[in-house]
């Protein structure tokens, strides 16, 4: 009898030794915040497509994009002035397409294999810009955004003030709000 008693003390013993330790490690775990550390990562990260206008190397935020597709067909806007190239039907969406290239240069942005439609929200509606390519995406950190006011000597002064230098290249980040704020931009029909 004292020896099935003892048995079970040992047993008893070791069981509450084995809770302690998993408390320990419950409590250990708990005081290991990794979404913390998640968080300070997404801080620090800047993820955005990639894309060339003319001779300008470009981003915008990976969030701001809904999808980028091929050039597609495309119904003119009678009315529309000539950058503001027509209507697509995007997976059963009409969305404008508007030459980006073409708005802010003065020219026509060639089409080629490589020309993108770049569809994104222009004043909560799917809007669609005209770029030469894109490149894809690309993750940059937050300390390599810096200001930069060369920009203002290119048309497109107040759409780019900062970039991020990479080792090949200088990428201007495009803010499409300011574009949708722009009223040249916003209103497409023909004045003449």
């Amino acid at each position: 009898m004292q020896g099935e008693q003892a048995q079970q003390a040992v047993a008893g013993d070791n069981s509450r030794r084995l809770l302690d330790r998993l408390y320990d490690y419950e409590q250990r775990s708990q005081a290991h915040d990794v979404g913390e550390a998640s968080r300070k990562q997404q801080i620090s990260n800047w993820d955005g497509v990639v894309f060339r206008l003319g001779d300008h190397f470009l981003t915008c935020r990976i969030d701001q994009i809904e999808e980028i597709i091929a050039f597609p067909h495309y119904t003119q806007i009678p009315g529309a002035k000539d950058w503001l190239l027509g209507l697509a039907n995007v997976r059963g969406n009409l969305v404008p397409m508007s030459d980006l290239g073409w708005f802010l240069f003065g020219s026509r942005t060639p089409v080629t294999a490589r020309t993108r439609l770049i569809v994104t929200r222009i004043q909560g509606r799917l809007a669609g810009l005209v770029v030469d390519e894109v490149f894809g995406q690309r993750h940059f950190h937050t300390d390599d955004l810096e200001p930069e006011t060369s920009w203002n000597d290119t048309p497109l002064a107040g759409l780019v003030t900062h970039q991020f230098t990479s080792s090949e290249r200088t990428w201007g980040v495009l803010k499409l709000g300011e574009l949708q704020a722009n009223n040249d931009f916003i209103d497409g029909a023909r004045r003449d």
